[in-house]
């Protein structure tokens, strides 16, 4: 009889990749179609991007080998160079990320904390809540406290100047949070286009060197 050996597989992604990646998608996906519909739903799902884009930062340092930074992380040069042979077909296959890979997970986890951060700022600017409410707290008391004060000279226009103050300070809190509004819809797109391009990575490097990506992710497990 004639035995077939089945490929043998390593155990490349440990479970906080594979729960924090899939926790990822769910969250992005979650929050960006409850944005108009429940500002709850989408504000839990923003704290749960958040708190493992951050997590996902320290285990980068902290993790497996695998998981670090170290392992992945490349150059502008060997990032071209990968995708080069990649579209000549010569791309070298790699047991963890490849160069490319590795540059998109460094732009996505900046643009996602872009995109929460500036989510849990207009929160704490507008509804006075969040994590972030503190902050925006102290730096408006701040504010109040750097104006100028009423000299004695002018006691007449005392109340014309507070009611010019409080529209000032009115319109610079609003126009903070217009800023605040586009930066984040600015980076909720960039991340969604950098998750398309992310997939459509995925699928090149499957196809290229026959080898389900996806399924790696959620089993852990590559080919030796």
């Amino acid at each position: 009889m004639t035995e077939h050996n089945e490929p043998k597989s390593l155990k490349v992604w440990d479970p906080i990749v594979r729960i924090g990646h899939w926790a990822i998608v769910i969250g992005v996906l979650t929050a960006y179609f409850s944005g108009d519909e429940s500002r709850s739903v989408h504000t839990t799902a923003g704290y749960v991007v958040a708190g493992v884009v951050i997590f996902r930062l320290l285990w980068g340092v902290t993790g497996t080998r695998h998981a670090r930074f170290s392992d992945f992380v490349r150059g502008p040069g060997a990032v071209i160079g990968y995708l080069k042979d990649i579209a000549s077909g010569k791309g070298k296959r790699f047991i963890g990320h490849n160069p490319a890979g590795g540059a998109m997970i460094l732009a996505l986890l900046f643009s996602m904390l872009v995109t929460t951060g500036s989510g849990m700022a207009m929160y704490a600017m507008d509804e006075g809540k969040g994590p972030l409410a503190p902050v925006i707290a102290m730096q408006a008391d701040t504010d109040g406290a750097a104006a100028p004060a009423t000299t004695s000279g002018f006691e007449s226009h005392e109340d014309d100047d507070d009611d010019h103050e409080g529209e000032d300070h009115e319109g610079h809190a609003s126009g903070s949070l217009g800023t605040l509004y586009n930066i984040h819809k600015i980076f909720t797109y960039l991340t969604l286009g950098l998750a398309g391009l992310h997939v459509i990575g995925v699928i090149v490097s499957s196809r290229a060197h026959s080898e389900n990506l996806a399924k790696a992710m959620v089993t852990g497990h590559k080919r030796e």
